[in-house]
């Protein structure tokens, strides 16, 4: 995993660094994690440059990088926020889709913004949803706009 410099950034900044690395390192099956705000920006990833895994001429995780990935969970989030809002369904919590070669899952943190996992196929789906909970609850109520001011620029500055 490629990590950006954490060297000069806030105190919540690192945390949030930390716990998103911790994710990936921690849970079984994850592939790749990353934070998307409101309107689409991705302000954390797991892999915030270009780095690609080959296994048995496959490539591990969305095509490409990180930017990918955050823009598959925009995408989903606001499809089923848009669905939801047409079913009178109220605040989307969880998003899940099982694939044949792996499992995408996207949870709402707080204002809008999303985190996104890609993990293998046969990963526990609980145990991710689990730790994406923790990690909800424990970033919810830092992520503000100034931080995510912050984050945003340090995603720039790595890219």
């Amino acid at each position: 995993m490629t990590a950006p410099s954490t060297f000069g950034l806030s105190t919540e900044a690192r945390n949030l660094h930390w716990l998103l690395s911790n994710l990936v390192e921690e849970v079984p099956g994850v592939h790749s994690v990353t934070v998307v705000s409101s309107d689409g920006l991705m302000l954390l990833s797991s892999d915030p440059g270009h780095q690609v895994a080959q296994v048995a001429g496959r490539q591990d995780g969305p095509r490409g990088s990180s930017a990918d990935l955050a823009t598959i969970v925009s995408g989903i989030g606001s499809l089923t926020f848009g669905a939801a809002k047409l079913m009178d369904g109220g605040g989307v919590k969880q998003t899940m889709v099982a694939m044949d070669e792996g499992s995408v899952f996207v949870m709402s943190i707080s204002d809008g913004s999303l985190l996104g996992v890609h993990a293998t196929p046969d990963c526990d789906m609980s145990v991710i949803a689990y730790h994406m909970a923790l990690f909800v609850g424990r970033a919810g109520h830092v992520l503000t706009p100034e931080l995510r001011s912050e984050l945003r620029k340090s995603m720039e500055s790595t890219q």
